[in-house]
């Protein structure tokens, strides 16, 4: 089971996909793609919060790099959560994000998928090309990563929509 719960800033996206993995056991892998940065204490006060959520039989792995997330789904067994793929998009040089491996381990899994992402498809036009590649790359990853999912959910304001598949069944 893949499910890819979208959202935007402060949407309550992470929470929603915390709940969920919280049906699917008491041991989960909580993947996290953005490391504390200690002169960021707005950052890592969020990344406390989102610390403070979790159940203590939660794991928490962080990736280190761009290769990381792939090789930690095939490595992990459990249930994971992955947040979020705009962290680990950015961690990409010029956000040259190559899917194939991810959408690989992904369908490869036996063990439930929860992955967030930030739905960047209903924020204002970017003013800078770095910000339009970014929207460009997570917008084309989100739409590949949904259509290995067995459940899309878009989050607004802390309530969840499930997205139908694409082709309408």
């Amino acid at each position: 089971m893949i499910v890819l719960v979208l959202g935007g800033t402060r949407s309550g996206k992470s929470g929603v996909a915390e709940a969920i993995a919280g049906t699917l056991g008491p041991k989960v892998t909580y993947v996290a793609t953005a490391a504390v940065d200690p002169n960021d204490p707005d950052h890592a006060a969020r990344v406390a919060a989102h610390q403070s959520r979790r159940p203590p039989g939660w794991s928490t792995t962080e990736c280190e790099g761009p290769d990381d997330l792939p090789r930690l789904l095939r490595e992990t067994g459990d249930p994971v959560v992955v947040d979020s793929l705009g962290t680990w998009v950015t961690q990409h040089p010029e956000m040259e994000v190559d899917p194939g491996d991810l959408l690989a381990a992904l369908s490869d899994r036996t063990a439930p998928t929860v992955i967030v992402s930030e739905e960047v498809g209903l924020a204002v036009h970017p003013p800078s090309e770095l910000g339009r590649r970014f929207v460009d790359v997570l917008g084309v990853l989100n739409q590949q990563v949904a259509a290995v999912a067995d459940q899309v959910l878009l989050v607004v304001a802390g309530r969840a929509l499930e997205l139908p598949p694409a082709d309408g069944k």
